[in-house]
């Protein structure tokens, strides 16, 4: 085979390819994170209050009975900024705290009144 007639069958196949249906493109796999925000998930204070963030709701129950202690919601202000609004069952108030991933396992806290408090990732 000369060179024209192989230049002439390499042109003829990349048209031909030109031609034919795009083939889909494949699917992204499924990531083994987690979706949604980083908080998502179960945490525990010093005292071993666990706190659980889940699609925008935030609550807070004792270990020994499991009694809901406290429950709102949060927003993702930036992707290590986080702003829970709260309401305390305890105490019958409602309070704001804002919240910085330090870490994928410490989330450091600061309540409206300034009091200071970390959560550790569970599991």
């Amino acid at each position: 085979m000369n060179f024209k007639t192989g230049a002439a069958l390499v042109l003829a196949a990349i048209a031909a390819s030109s031609c034919a249906p795009n083939a889909p493109s494949p699917r992204p796999m499924a990531s083994a994170m987690p979706q949604g925000p980083a908080v998502d998930g179960r945490w525990v204070d010093k005292n071993g209050i666990v706190s659980t963030f889940q699609a925008g709701a935030f609550s807070t129950r004792s270990t020994d009975s499991n009694t809901l202690l406290a429950s709102g919601t949060y927003v993702t202000l930036s992707p290590t900024l986080y702003e829970i609004n709260m309401t305390s069952l305890v105490r019958n108030t409602q309070s704001r705290v804002n919240c910085a991933l330090i870490s994928r396992a410490q989330l450091n806290c600061t309540t409206d009144t300034n009091g200071q408090f970390t959560l550790t990732r569970q599991g």
